[in-house]
């Protein structure tokens, strides 16, 4: 227990340092403003001359007492050393960085992909590093509103502001491409390229299709029952999952046993158990692609 808590607040800290460089070197210097309590900081930064770690402490106080009295303390030590350590970051590396561009289309990207790729890492080893996802929480409180859409809506007032306060609507359309690529980064981070392809197929012969899956491309087969909601009338689907090589593959099969199936093929980001990456350690038979 104790090592498995050590390794969480190694990754929560990896990730909180990664962020803050993506802050110091590009997101910061640039005046790119992407959102969140870290895009407050900066337009704060920049009008009244704020440290933004500091700035950054000082608005997720207000933020955590909300959360602590809304919904109570279930956010943790993780979720304020991960609060507590951005600002502390922030602060202390912002005088070592250098400039790298000048660009700000580079800096937007970059920056993105940093911060993305830091959160992503906070948010894998169950931390947080307060800023809008608190808010958004609380404001569901009130409101019962999706937390999405509270998180783009709040992003989108820390964008809309900084366009004003910096009178540049450049910076505001760079900040909106920082949080497409930091969300995109974040939730690459959390759920892995997608390596796999999984397949739900409907057919008027099941179980010659499941024949000719386990003995062409030696995967395994897994039969849900399906009803339809218009006819009524119950169907077999068949549920089989390969790597993106057995594509091409399976689609031919399926063709020459049924061309009348009905196919949806769709992306999978992990996949664990027999043929791919094991779940844990196996024993004897491990690695088996049949038999499931």
């Amino acid at each position: 227990m104790i090592l498995k808590t050590l390794h969480e607040i190694a990754g929560v800290t990896l990730g909180v340092l990664l962020t803050a460089l993506g802050l110091d070197i590009f997101l910061v210097p640039a005046k790119i403003a992407a959102g969140g309590v870290s895009g407050m900081a900066t337009v704060l930064h920049y009008l009244l001359g704020f440290p933004v770690g500091v700035t950054m402490l000082v608005l997720n106080v207000p933020l955590f007492i909300m959360a602590v009295y809304r919904l109570g303390l279930k956010f943790g030590f993780r979720s304020l050393y991960g609060t507590i350590s951005l600002s502390f970051f922030v602060d202390a590396l912002a005088p070592f960085m250098p400039v790298v561009t000048r660009d700000l289309l580079l800096a937007g990207i970059f920056g993105g992909v940093l911060v993305g790729l830091g959160l992503g890492l906070v948010f894998k080893y169950r931390g947080t590093t307060g800023g809008t996802d608190l808010a958004a929480a609380i404001i569901r409180t009130y409101t019962g509103a999706n937390v999405g859409q509270i998180l783009f809506l709040v992003d989108g007032v820390v964008v809309l502001a900084a366009g004003v306060s910096f009178k540049s609507w450049e910076l505001a359309m760079y900040a909106l491409i920082t949080i497409f690529v930091t969300a995109w980064l974040i939730d690459l981070v959390q759920e892995g390229i997608s390596y796999a392809k999984a397949f739900f197929i409907i057919s008027g012969d099941p179980d010659k299709m499941a024949g000719v899956v386990l003995r062409e491309i030696d995967r395994g087969v897994t039969v849900l029952r399906g009803k339809g909601a218009y006819s009524g009338v119950e169907r077999d689907v068949l549920l089989v999952v390969v790597n993106r090589s057995e594509v091409t593959r399976l689609k031919d099969l399926v063709r020459q046993v049924d061309s009348r199936a009905f196919v949806i093929l769709t992306d999978v980001h992990e996949v664990l158990g027999e043929g791919f990456k094991p779940l844990a350690a196996q024993g004897p038979g491990a690695g088996r692609r049949k038999g499931r």
